[in-house]
This record gives structure tokens, C-alpha cells and sequence, in this order.
């Protein structure tokens, strides 16, 4: 008889079958869009949303040249209780989210969320949502770097 370790609970992995949030996590390194879409595979979703919020080359008409993303101790923390108010306002199959800290360039991955809903009008919302609450919730703040040397930091995401 084979006898295998007891399983291990990680940051961002539900904590039983039951719990639709599936993935969430801040994260020091390149995020995966396949790792986010895999996380909310569900049979019974109709509809999955992703968004992917990428670095992009200007703010406020300034060019920009990077951006340094900084999180709070206590960030995934609030995201999980930003994702478990989506997930108890529309009926989410699944949801994921990650948010990238650390320098980024332009063009990079900055964040990615999905969620799969039985049809895709409740897909679109909940992800719109997500993204939203995230943005304006969860204690991540942006520095900016534009091209003529000067920095801006930006609140919440």
C-alpha cells in the first residue's frame, strides 16, 4: 500500500471544491494567461471572461518608459475578499485573479483575471467587476517612469 503525503493548502487555492475562487495570487514574477484560463475551467460554464492588463507606452498624454508595481503586506488578503463579494453577487463557476509587482516594461502582462459563469453576459460582469474592485480595493500602487525622467505614483493600481 502506497501511502501519499497529506495534501497541501496554498495561498490562492480554494479551500475545498466547493469555493468557485479558484487562483489568486501577487506575484514577483511573469504571469501566465493559460495558468489563469486553466483555473476557471468548469463544465458547467457557459461564458469565461479574461482580461489582461498590459504596461502601456503613455499616461495623461506623457510617454512612459516603465512602471514599478508595489503591494501592501496585506494585498492578498484583499483580494480574496474582493473576489468572494463577485463571487457571492453573480454566479461565478470559477474566478482567478494575479497581479504582477516589481518592474515591468512596456508591454508586459501587469494583471489577469477570468471567470466562468454559466452564460456569458454574467461572465462579462463579474469580470468587469473583478477587475474594477481590484483596481480600487486592493492596496497595489503604481509608479510610473516616463521618458523625460520624471516618476508619478498612482493609488490603487
Amino acid at each position: 500500500m502506497t501511502h501519499l503525503p497529506p495534501p497541501v493548502t496554498l495561498p490562492g487555492v480554494p479551500a475545498s471544491a466547493d469555493d468557485p475562487i479558484r487562483l489568486l495570487a501577487v506575484r514577483d514574477t511573469p504571469l501566465s494567461l493559460d495558468e489563469v484560463y486553466t483555473a476557471v475551467g468548469d463544465d458547467a460554464a457557459g461564458g469565461t471572461a479574461l482580461f489582461v492588463g498590459t504596461v502601456r507606452d503613455h499616461e495623461g498624454g506623457r510617454a512612459v518608459t516603465s512602471l514599478a508595481y508595489s503591494a501592501h503586506p496585506g494585498a492578498e488578503a484583499e483580494l480574496r475578499r474582493v473576489a468572494e463579494k463577485v463571487a457571492a453577487d453573480f454566479p461565478v463557476r470559477a474566478l482567478a485573479a494575479v497581479h504582477r509587482i516589481g518592474p515591468l516594461i512596456v508591454g508586459e502582462v501587469a494583471v489577469v483575471a477570468a471567470v466562468s459563469c454559466p452564460h456569458r453576459a454574467e461572465a462579462f460582469a463579474a469580470c468587469a467587476r473583478l477587475v474594477e474592485d481590484l483596481k480600487h480595493e486592493v492596496p497595489i500602487w503604481k509608479q510610473q517612469i516616463f521618458v523625460d525622467g520624471e516618476e508619478e505614483w498612482v493609488g490603487a493600481c
